[in-house]
């Protein structure tokens, strides 16, 4: 964008976000900061830490000279991102709450009041790139420079609308650089470490958190060959591939199952809602683990139409290395339309909940949210 104008810049109290804010304003662009306040529960607590980020949040600004507005938007989060959130989980899946709060949120309702205070653009601290293509005039959302700290995967349902008005200054650095920038210029947070977490609630025990919102069903935890091993505490706390706090680590398998010995650890494979039971297996590559192909639903893409069936790639996780696939549309028994991916190596733990999304080289499509995925079956 050659023009100056006046940009939005979402300051989260990150390295980041700061980092963006002072790009912008060395390019000419005006400036002015906004911290999003959008959790309200148990704000007090150690897990929250929306206080302290918005403390260096307005360091940062005083830093680099700029106004900052701290706006709360704890109510839409809560009805747009939150409850489906919780309606996912309840039924069983594992939802991914990032891409939610991305799509309603950072770029939605934080959107819309960064237009009201007559922004032209707005600004995050993404890892991720946007290109106006010149042949087919759409904008494309890219990979972000740095291959480890890509976010692309969060941001596959943002429309064309939102895409227009989004830069993402940081996504043509490499972290790095970004902590070199914000040390030389002297930032408060030039050290701060990256938050983990659910998307604004912060980094606290998860079962307990869930537990607190989602009423616990115990059941029988089984292996493959139907053999009750252990309970489970409620399925919602479970998701596809987990190992860690199963409580059956001491249980051997006579003949070892295909995948691992007698002491392999047990990982999260199915969950039988129906029944109320939670399946696990030994061995990561297990063929309860391993999926040929998937389906998806609920499906967006950037340029707002679908790409034609052929071969792309996808992720089916954060962080996972792309994989070669083939698209084909697909529409579901009940009417809904989606997609199915065929991959050419098997892919670990699909999970339903999550996203898979599509890339063609370093071009983010779009993607959907996994409902099905077909299992090997056991030789």
């Amino acid at each position: 964008m050659s023009q100056l104008s006046r940009v939005v810049v979402g300051l989260s109290g990150g390295v980041d976000s700061a980092v963006t804010a002072y790009l912008l304003k060395q390019q000419g662009h005006e400036v002015i900061g906004i911290f999003m306040k959008n959790w309200e529960d148990d704000d007090d607590t150690g897990y929250c830490s929306s206080n302290v980020d918005f403390v260096d949040a307005a360091a940062v600004a005083d830093v680099l000279g700029i106004e900052i507005e701290h706006v709360n938007f704890a109510a839409d989060y809560k009805d747009r991102v939150f409850s489906e959130f919780l309606r996912e989980y309840q039924a069983g899946r594992t939802p991914n709450p990032d891409i939610l709060c991305n799509a309603e949120i950072k770029f939605k309702s934080f959107l819309d009041h960064a237009m009201r205070l007559g922004a032209q653009k707005i600004a995050t601290g993404h890892y991720a790139r946007v290109r106006l293509n010149n042949q087919t005039g759409r904008h494309e959302l890219l990979k972000g420079l740095d291959a480890s700290k890509d976010q692309s995967y969060f941001l596959h349902r943002l429309n064309q609308e939102q895409l227009s008005k989004t830069m993402f200054p940081v996504g043509e650095l490499h972290k790095t650089e970004v902590r070199r920038i914000a040390e030389e210029i002297g930032l408060p947070n030039a050290k701060k470490k990256d938050s983990t977490g659910i998307c604004f609630i912060g980094e606290r025990p998860f079962r307990d958190f869930l537990n607190r919102y989602i009423s616990k069903e115990p059941g029988p935890i089984k292996d493959p060959s139907g053999r009750t091993i252990g309970k489970h505490v409620g399925l919602s706390f479970y998701t596809l591939g987990q190992r860690q706090g199963l409580g059956i680590g001491g249980i051997k398998v006579k003949g070892a199952q295909r995948g691992g010995g007698e002491h392999t650890p047990w990982f999260v494979a199915r969950k039988d809602i129906e029944k109320n039971t939670l399946w696990v297996v030994q061995g990561h590559d297990h063929p309860w683990l391993l999926s040929p192909c998937l389906q998806a639903v609920d499906i967006s893409w950037c340029a707002g139409q679908s790409p034609e069936d052929g071969q792309f790639a996808a992720k089916t996780r954060y962080r996972q290395a792309d994989a070669p696939c083939q698209l084909n549309k697909l529409t579901t028994p009940d009417g809904q339309s989606g997609f199915e991916l065929s991959f050419g190596e098997n892919q670990w733990a699909v999970t339903p909940g999550q996203s898979a999304v599509i890339y063609d080289q370093e071009v983010c499509l779009g993607g959907g949210v996994i409902f099905s995925a077909i299992t090997l079956p056991i030789d």
